[in-house]
């Protein structure tokens, strides 16, 4: 198994920018959670909380694609900087609203502005698309092992903003939050060998990446596993709080990360011959069908080991289908591309996050657990759904 990674690591700065972007999308996993803690705490509604932090997905969305297109047109460096400039600038203005009570509209343009921000996870994918272009089997390991570090920030990057927003003041796992953002990201750009070279404007295709046949359906699907990914994280929390057992959620979702990381990487070193498409198909449906069991399951220990078992099946599906939106652009739209289906993750992250929040307050804690297995459910049933599209579009 090492030998399959083992000379990933070896590609010159490949471990630097893989860490560096690891650093990123700690901070950038951070967020959600943050904002939620910090505004509950400070105005005491979630309500208010969960209305900052919808403002700040809507405009992840838009600029996430956005910021992939200038990057795939100018480079990663020149186009990166500003806007991560711009993240820590509005950040640090947003801390100090917070912290000095504000009016609450201050709040929504604060952290609205400061989620135009630059993903690393498209640029590192994108980074590794390049150095192993003329290498399918490497670069699906590379894709593989870019899931693991994914896993790793998911649950990393929501426990240490609770921990500094509560043990510290309710400003600092957002003030944490976007220091480790913009150190991961400037160390990112640092690295400069392997950044891939821009395609000359006269070579680039016309359009945009979700108009390509197929790419949006994948962005929907993988919005879909960011709700379960945010579902599961928020209603873990509720039932072991209900269970007065409040420790008992960092190890049900630190099961849930084990069993996808473990998966993520004995995936990487498989090798596959037939359709991605369909493959697409069955991952997603092999999610839903490992995570509805947790609906009949209220012992937190079983459902340790069932979260276990139903986070086996998401990393492929992740992995699966951030390498579809590669094949399905262009080499000139291909950070672009990726970003749209990273994009579609992350606000489905922070979506199941949202929702699932106030369904624990109207349906109660376990019941809750309906939402990641219906958005599991409708991934499984938008890949199906494309997926013969998705494959001519790779075909054509």
């Amino acid at each position: 198994m090492l030998s399959t990674y083992r000379p990933l690591l070896a590609i010159p700065g490949a471990w630097r920018f893989l860490a560096a972007s690891a650093l990123s999308r700690v901070g950038g996993a951070m967020f959600g959670v943050a904002v939620i803690v910090m505004v509950a705490t400070r105005r005491d509604s979630y309500g208010l909380a969960g209305a900052v932090s919808a403002g700040g997905i809507i405009v992840l969305a838009a600029a996430g694609p956005y910021i992939g297109r200038l990057v795939d047109k100018h480079g990663q460096r020149r186009a990166s900087m500003p806007f991560i400039l711009m993240t820590f600038v509005a950040g640090l203005v947003t801390v100090a609203l917070s912290a000095a009570g504000a009016p609450a509209w201050t709040l929504f343009v604060g952290y609205a502005v400061s989620a135009f921000l630059p993903e690393m996870g498209p640029m590192s994918r994108a980074r590794w698309a390049h150095l192993l272009r003329d290498e399918p089997d490497a670069l699906h390991a590379a894709m593989s092992l870019e899931q693991v570090v994914e896993e790793g920030t998911f649950v990393l990057g929501p426990v240490l903003a609770v921990l500094a927003a509560t043990t510290l003041f309710p400003e600092a796992g957002l003030l944490l939050a976007y220091i480790i953002f913009t150190a991961g990201s400037l160390f990112f750009l640092a690295e400069r060998r392997s950044e891939p070279p821009v395609v000359p404007h006269d070579e680039r295709p016309h359009g945009l990446a979700i108009t390509r046949p197929g790419v949006a359906a994948v962005g929907a699907a993988l919005f879909m596993v960011g709700c379960v990914f945010g579902g599961n994280e928020v209603v873990a929390v509720a039932v072991s709080d209900e269970a007065g057992r409040t420790g008992m959620s960092s190890v049900i979702l630190g099961a849930f990360a084990l069993g996808s990381a473990l998966s993520a990487i004995v995936f990487g070193t498989r090798k596959f011959t037939g359709s991605i498409a369909k493959r697409f198909v069955w991952c997603a449906l092999a999610m839903f069908v490992l995570e509805a069991p947790v609906l009949l399951i209220d012992n937190l220990w079983g459902l340790t080991a069932m979260m276990f078992i139903a986070g086996s099946a998401t990393a492929p599906t992740l992995i699966t289908g951030i390498t579809l939106a590669q094949q399905l652009v262009p080499r000139a739209f291909i950070t672009e591309g990726i970003a749209v289906a990273i994009t579609g993750l992350l606000v489905g992250v922070a979506s199941g996050t949202a929702l699932s929040g106030i369904l624990v307050d109207s349906w109660g804690a376990h019941e809750t657990f309906a939402l990641p297995v219906t958005a599991a459910l409708l991934s499984a049933l938008i890949a199906a759904a494309w997926g013969r599209k998705i494959g001519r579009a790779i075909r054509a």
